[in-house]
């Protein structure tokens, strides 16, 4: 698969990305070499290997599943524009 300019193009405004008229090819050439890796990526046989979260294996440390308020409500409420009776106070959006 290969892109052509008009393909830079959106994809550009797709991502919010200013582009000049003379910045097209060299991007084409690289989303083109993008796209060819990742075609030889494909060719590869990956059926005996096991997915991974990362590239270093290691376990993630577990902690108690706790619901907590934090103990200091106080200090919360003072972050708050408004609030009221011990609970943030919103402006009604729905009528």
């Amino acid at each position: 698969m290969s892109v052509d300019q008009a393909t830079v193009r959106r994809v550009a405004h797709l991502a919010r990305i200013a582009v000049q008229e003379e910045e097209l090819e060299p991007l084409k050439g690289e989303l083109n070499a993008i796209l060819a890796f990742v075609e030889q990526l494909a060719d590869l046989d990956v059926a005996n290997v096991e997915p991974m979260t990362g590239v270093i294996p290691m376990e993630l440390p577990m902690r108690e599943d706790v619901v907590s308020d934090g103990h200091y409500p106080e200090k919360i409420l003072a972050n708050a524009p408004e609030a009221e009776g011990g609970f943030f106070t919103v402006p009604k959006v729905v009528e």
